[in-house]
């Protein structure tokens, strides 16, 4: 199959014999998000995380993969000016998980932060997310849990990695 990509998109085939885009967010992207919340977070409600700010300010940060079904997955986060490549939100669309669309959005999200700078990797979770603990121990993250993270017994568990150079 021939993969024709626009400026700024990486095609990646899938296990369906579609072609995935990985692309800028916009904001009629991240309406879409919110539009199909469930699909891609289920019970929880983490609407109030999608921030349209990021997708403004930090468009090469903050990254939709594209197929002909719609929105397979997003990433979003941003370079702090310490060097950190801060990842604020991932999510994979429920028909679209085990694809290793995850790691094709890490990977998208690490070279654009590389090219910012970044030298490091950081996210967070709460000690309830054993699908996130064990995606980013998969991707190499180191894991720790620390107390009062998120504000006064708010424990989070924080991944970090460095980025390796190229």
């Amino acid at each position: 199959m021939g993969e024709q990509t626009v400026a700024g998109e990486q095609a990646v085939p899938t296990a369906r014999d579609h072609e995935e885009r990985i692309v800028p967010a916009t904001v009629v992207h991240l309406n879409t998000l919110l539009d199909h919340h469930a699909r891609y977070w289920g019970d929880r409600d983490l609407r109030s995380l999608h921030l349209t700010a990021l997708v403004q300010e930090f468009p090469t940060t903050c990254l939709v993969a594209m197929a002909d079904d719609g929105i397979r997955g997003y990433i979003f986060g941003f370079v702090t000016p310490d060097h950190v490549g801060y990842v604020h939100l991932i999510a994979t669309r429920e028909d679209a998980r085990g694809t290793g669309l995850g790691r094709r959005l890490y990977a998208a999200f690490t070279d654009a932060a590389r090219k910012q700078g970044a030298q490091r990797l950081k996210a967070i979770t709460s000690v309830a997310n054993e699908g996130s603990i064990a995606f980013h121990r998969c991707l190499g993250f180191a894991v720790r849990e620390v107390e009062d993270y998120n504000g006064l017994g708010q424990t989070r568990i924080v991944f970090t990695r460095t980025i390796d150079a190229d």
